[in-house]
């Protein structure tokens, strides 16, 4: 038993220090909780015939992931009255036998291969504890006994779905009745015997329930310390410098152009008047409408405050059969150029895709394009938007 809780403790800490790389999101006391529901046989482990003294077990057990290597199950089994224990007793209940364990459990694969952040497909447990088990059938006078039990097994567990909410296990193990009684029947000490011990096959279903994290298991989360928290925003602010220099160097185009379409509308309005011209009217019927959806930081869904804007743009379209509509998609400059790329781009498809589906405008009448990162702004998150342009041939 010594040498059990050294090795245990060991195994712990090598998990302790595997973890220190990264923290664990949706790691709270409510968190990493599941329900499971068993059933399969018990059989003596010794002296008789594996199926013809077999019973039928069913059983409930509610569970808590400590860590990605440790957890506990409080579990609880029932064994259905199909024949007596001993074949001159005969007990007079639907169940000749109940436990109720408490079992640790060790994940082999996270031990030896590490957390890669979920479960796996496969995984394997091993199941050690104590508990309490009471028969019904044990003596002649029916009136059954309390004793002291242990497990010990191996979980073989296959996660399924999408999102690793349900665990179909397969459960071999063997249970021992440690209330051995000496010779007079007067005493009874613990202890581990085989001729006192059932083989337990059972198969069972897990749910997880939903995490902090909105998971049903735990995730990995990198760990920053201060140095790179401090880099990051000397590079963040160095980077909105470089924005700010150039929105100077733009604007400052754009008055130099302004001042050149002065010139240029004044040396035609000079020219028309040596042609001894009169002024020519001309009338501009084209309407112009822009409308802005802004998102959420990494979203790529419309909120429903932001549907009104897009509906603005829909009811333009509807009324004036010629126009069409340009979306421009943008992202804030916090993360990588792939993949603000890829989030300007989703946010144009989204309001494309509202305006089609929800709004029954012709795809034809609609461009949508994403142009990564946007400067349209100081403040960077007001630069998560898709600009919709009405054009008018």
């Amino acid at each position: 038993m010594k040498k059990s809780i050294i090795a245990l403790v060991s195994i712990l800490s090598f998990n302790s220090l595997n973890a220190q790389e990264y923290n664990l999101g949706g790691n709270k006391f409510r968190d990493n909780w599941s329900i499971g529901l068993n059933g399969g046989i018990v059989t003596p482990l010794t002296h008789s015939t594996f199926f013809k003294n077999s019973r039928a077990v069913v059983g409930l057990d509610i569970n808590k992931e400590v860590s990605p290597v440790y957890g506990l199950t409080l579990e609880s089994n029932w064994t259905i009255n199909t024949q007596s224990r001993m074949a001159a007793q005969k007990s007079g209940t639907a169940f000749d036998g109940f436990n109720v364990m408490l079992l640790n459990r060790l994940n082999l694969n996270n031990i030896f291969a590490g957390y890669n952040g979920q479960r796996r497909l496969f995984e394997v447990e091993a199941v050690g504890g104590f508990g309490w088990l009471r028969l019904n059938d044990f003596y002649e006078d029916g009136d059954g006994a309390n004793h002291l039990a242990s497990k010990a097994g191996v979980n073989f567990n296959f996660n399924v779905g999408e999102k690793r909410a349900w665990t179909i296990a397969v459960k071999p193990a063997i249970l021992w009745d440690m209330s051995m009684w000496d010779a007079d029947r007067e005493k009874s000490h613990p202890n581990f015997n085989a001729n006192y011990a059932n083989w337990e096959i059972t198969a069972g279903v897990v749910y997880h329930f939903k995490n902090s994290n909105n998971k049903h298991y735990m995730t990995k989360v990198r760990a920053y310390d201060a140095a790179e928290v401090n880099a990051l925003n000397a590079s963040i602010n160095s980077l909105r410098q470089e924005v700010d220099n150039e929105k100077t160097n733009t604007q400052n185009a754009v008055n130099l152009l302004r001042k050149e379409e002065q010139k240029s509308a004044d040396l035609e309005r000079a020219l028309q008047e040596c042609r001894n011209q009169g002024p020519k009217v001309i009338t501009n019927n084209k309407k112009t409408l822009e409308s802005v959806v802004t998102f959420r930081q990494g979203k790529i869904v419309i909120d429903a405050s932001q549907q009104p804007n897009v509906e603005r743009i829909a009811t333009y379209l509807k009324n004036h059969k010629e126009a069409k509509v340009n979306i421009l998609g943008y992202a804030s400059p916090e993360g990588s150029a792939e993949v603000n790329e890829r989030i300007a781009n989703q946010r144009a498809e989204a309001v494309k895709n509202m305006l089609v589906n929800k709004y029954r405008i012709d795809v034809r009448r609609i461009t949508a394009k994403g142009q990564g990162v946007g400067y349209m702004f100081e403040e960077p998150d007001w630069n998560r938007v898709s600009i919709c342009t009405i054009v008018e041939d």
